[in-house]
């Protein structure tokens, strides 16, 4: 207990104990006086040395996240954002998504065009030829196809240099800024758009065939006209020995005049796309133009 005997009060000489056994007894003796000091001196330094180990434990994990003071400071990541890496590791396409075109075509096409339909002649002399349907999101990216159907041009193929009469298509690059036909425009539409009576062909065609539903949707190629009329206007910038009207619009089974021919439903799909806000061009000539 708390007032019991000291040590060094015991008495001394005969009242020691002695042998193994005295000193056994005087061993329990001295640890049972000891024993309410030694509890009130332990528990304070058993308190100190639980404080010390915790002060240490979290003095290593301070320095195990934390740098030393002399150390370098650690660099900035400047490499550029994992899409613009991903972009720049893609191998761009040489002909930028346009099959069949020459170089000197493709220079042709207007900077900030996003839309553009690709008229490809079978040769030089033929009228079988294959249209499709061409996007890309922004200026300088490859041109991506949506869509592609069998198509029909003039009559003798392909010309650089036509003229009225001459049953050729015209070769190059050319807008499409206006639209029209016998049909009202398919939903969607976005092109000024012309509903008239007067889109109907007259006559038969070059092969005999009939021309019948050819105009029911028409886009107008900017090629001697005036942009931003109906198709209908016979205005020809450039003159009348260069002819004019030429026109994208529905095949009638055979070759045309100078104008290109696409299925019905692929006509619609056209005028459902094409947006002047995305400057469409038209892209015609024989492979490898």
């Amino acid at each position: 207990m708390e007032g019991g005997p000291r040590e060094e009060d015991r008495p001394s000489g005969e009242n020691r104990p002695s042998g193994r056994g005295g000193r056994r007894r005087g061993a329990r003796r001295s640890r049972a006086a000891a024993g309410p000091r030694a509890l009130r001196t332990s528990r304070p330094l058993a308190a100190v040395a639980a404080l010390g180990l915790l002060g240490f434990g979290a003095a290593w994990v301070h320095i195990a996240h934390e740098p030393p003071a002399n150390a370098a400071p650690r660099a900035a990541d400047a490499r550029p954002p994992a899409g613009v890496r991903a972009a720049r590791g893609t191998e761009r396409d040489g002909l930028q998504g346009l099959p069949d075109v020459s170089e000197q075509t493709r220079a042709k096409i207007p900077a900030d065009a996003r839309q553009l339909v690709l008229v490809t002649g079978k040769a030089a002399d033929s009228s079988e030829s294959t249209a499709a349907l061409y996007t890309r999101p922004a200026t300088g990216a490859d041109w991506v196809k949506s869509a592609s159907w069998p198509a029909r041009n003039g009559a003798k193929g392909w010309s650089a240099e036509r003229t009225y009469g001459d049953l050729t298509s015209p070769e190059g690059v050319f807008a499409l800024t206006d639209a029209g036909g016998l049909l009202p425009k398919p939903p969607g539409t976005k092109f000024p758009y012309d509903q008239d009576r007067s889109f109907v062909a007259t006559g038969l065609g070059v092969e005999g065939e009939s021309l019948r539903g050819s105009f029911d949707y028409v886009v107008a190629i900017d090629f001697n006209r005036k942009p931003g009329v109906s198709p209908l206007d016979p205005t020809k910038p450039e003159g009348e020995d260069k002819g004019g009207n030429i026109w994208l619009h529905v095949d009638h089974d055979g070759p045309s005049q100078g104008c290109v021919g696409i299925p019905k439903d692929a006509m619609k799909k056209v005028l459902e796309t094409l947006d002047p806000a995305a400057k469409p061009v038209i892209v015609m000539g024989p492979k490898g133009f």
